[in-house]
């Protein structure tokens, strides 16, 4: 069963991960969700909104993730954090070890401003959540 749930966990979230990540400077989907939508000759209101679907999508699969994530037992969402932490750590040393030195501090600048960025939204998370506990 946990190993079930595990695998259910990172296959939820793998395809939201590789929509996400640049491939030559295209995102959400890289080039072949780009070629798509751009093959369609869609209208700036129809990918507004397809954008729109798309990170209902991204929001739905996390929190479907979220939810079996906390049926997890602590000892195991700590194991599981864990490793995926390692996994992310060990990835970005071979990402920047591919890189020129310029590169190199280009990449830990991204990552810098990466971090920044999901410390707001983790701080803007709490502080809606402390919003919505007072107005109940």
């Amino acid at each position: 069963m946990r190993k079930t749930l595990i695998a259910l966990l990172f296959a939820a979230t793998l395809p939201a991960v590789a929509l996400a990540m640049p491939e030559d400077g295209k995102r959400h989907g890289g080039e072949h969700g780009a070629q798509m939508l751009k093959e369609l000759d869609l209208s700036k209101e129809q990918r507004q909104s397809i954008g729109k679907l798309m990170r209902e999508q991204m929001d739905s699969r996390r929190t479907i993730t979220q939810r079996y994530m906390d049926k997890l037992p602590a000892t195991e969402q700590k194991a599981m954090q864990d490793e995926l932490k390692a996994a992310k750590t060990k990835n970005e040393q071979a990402i920047r070890a591919l890189l020129k030195p310029e590169q190199q501090k280009g990449y830990d600048a991204a990552l810098q401003k990466m971090a920044e960025r999901h410390a707001e939204m983790v701080e803007f998370q709490a502080w809606k959540a402390q919003r919505a506990e007072k107005a109940e």
